[in-house]
């Protein structure tokens, strides 16, 4: 069993301005990209599945308050917290998704139970809440979620009709969605995207990320993705199913298909964005069309690397 094994993961793509980041903050996202990426492929490394790999990288991202996701998730127009989530299973194509949840410390995990406890797929607002109660999620206060950086970012835009995509900011700021992907020993692969979407967003608001197919997928047969981006062009776009669409029946390679989403299709839409890719031989692909994408990854032959820019 010396199949190659592997895990990539994301905490954002957009306008990673170079000359707004200062060393000092590089230094702490490649530290988060890098303890999340080993996370996951210790768990990989000791034979677990692909689905508990995803999952652990993504818990890490969403416990540091650099991404906007969990902790660190932006604030609504009401001054609140709505953050959303998903998580495949590519062996069984099971998935679980949440939307519209407050005071949860790791969505991710709850979509994962909704995808092994429950009968459904997707379960948003008061009755994924009401979810999480019954099997005893401790709800975290407002405080945990609260960062100065990303209240100053609702201040400024709090009183108008603007809202704003993490990565579409021209100032120094924090960006966006995180996920993950793997291929594990067994050749199984999975996908988690976990998001606190966009700051001053109104009315409920849901991006891409919980929604199967647009930000998140995985299929033994092709693939497993995790997006990025502006999440409603994502969404119709169908992002994720489409990268593996292009494999299952145009039999593109997981290279080609990710790049022809991402630099042509989703472009032409008026998107920008990225994603993250694995297939079953342990394969990756991170295209974006942005300034740059928080990502990283590591592979069981020796290949690693954590990057910001281009």
């Amino acid at each position: 069993m010396n199949k190659k094994y592997s895990i990539v993961i994301h905490g954002g793509a957009g306008t990673l301005v170079k000359g707004l980041m200062t060393p000092e903050k590089e230094e702490q996202y490649n530290t988060a990209l890098n303890e999340a990426l080993e996370k996951g492929y210790s768990v990989l490394e000791n034979n677990g599945s692909a689905k508990d790999a995803v999952e652990a990288a993504v818990n890490h991202l969403e416990d540091s308050p650099l991404f906007n996701a969990g902790k660190g998730s932006v604030f609504t127009n009401d001054g609140t917290h709505e953050m959303d989530a998903a998580i495949m299973d590519g062996k069984t194509l099971d998935a679980g998704a949440v939307s519209l949840i407050t005071g949860i410390k790791n969505p991710v995990s709850l979509a994962r139970d909704v995808m092994e406890k429950s009968d459904h797929v997707f379960l948003a607002g008061e009755g994924a809440m009401r979810f999480a109660k019954s099997l005893d999620y401790s709800l975290e206060c407002s405080e945990y979620f609260y960062d100065e950086h990303r209240y100053q970012q609702w201040q400024n835009i709090k009183d108008s009709d603007t809202f704003q995509l993490d990565h579409s900011m021209k100032k120094e700021g924090k960006f966006g969605t995180v996920g993950a992907v793997a291929c594990d020993k067994e050749g199984n692969i999975a996908a988690a995207t976990s998001t606190g979407g966009m700051t001053n967003k109104r009315w409920g608001r849901v991006g891409d990320s919980p929604i199967i197919g647009a930000g998140n997928y995985a299929n033994n047969k092709t693939c497993a993705v995790s997006c990025t981006g502006s999440g409603e062009f994502f969404i119709r776009g169908v992002v994720a199913y489409d990268v593996s669409c292009l494999m299952e029946y145009k039999g593109l390679s997981l290279e080609e298909a990710s790049s022809e989403v991402i630099n042509k299709r989703v472009l032409e839409l008026g998107g920008d964005g990225g994603l993250i890719a694995v297939d079953t031989e342990g394969n990756i692909a991170m295209p974006f069309n942005t300034e740059g994408m928080y990502r990283a990854y590591k592979t069981s032959n020796g290949q690693k690397e954590v990057s910001i820019y281009k």
